[in-house]
C-alpha cells in the first residue's frame, strides 16, 4: 500500500497544528480521559437559590396544609423535588471536592 508523503511545509503547518492543540491542557486532559470537555449548559442552582427554594417549600407547605387546597399541594410538590434535586446536586459537588488526595483520581491516570 502506497503511503502518502508529506511535503516539508505540510509537516511544519501540522506541527504547528499540533503545538497549538498541546498548549491547551483542558483539551488534553479531556483527550486522556476519554470525557467530554464541556458540560451540559443546563446547571443546577447554587447554595443560596436551594436555600430559597427550601423557604418557597416551607412556606407552600404550611399553605397548603392550612387550606387544603390542591393546586398548593402540587406547587409544594414541584418545589420540594426541585429542592432535593439541588441539595444533593450541592453534596454531590461537595464530596468530590473534599475527596482526600489519595482517594481523588489522577487526570493522567486510566480508570481502575
Amino acid at each position: 500500500m502506497d503511503e502518502a508523503r508529506l511535503s516539508p511545509r505540510e509537516r511544519r503547518i501540522l506541527a504547528e497544528i499540533e503545538q497549538g492543540l498541546g498548549a491547551d491542557r483542558s483539551l488534553a486532559r479531556g483527550l486522556r480521559s476519554g470525557r467530554p470537555r464541556h458540560r451540559p449548559r443546563i446547571r443546577l442552582l447554587g447554595g443560596r437559590a436551594t436555600l430559597l427554594l427550601g423557604a418557597v417549600a416551607l412556606g407552600l407547605f404550611v399553605a397548603a396544609v392550612a387550606t387544603e387546597s390542591p393546586p398548593l399541594i402540587w406547587a409544594f410538590a414541584v418545589v420540594w423535588v426541585v429542592t432535593l434535586v439541588c441539595g444533593l446536586r450541592l453534596l454531590l459537588r461537595w464530596s468530590r471536592r473534599h475527596l482526600t488526595g489519595a482517594e481523588r483520581p489522577r487526570p493522567d491516570e486510566p480508570d481502575r
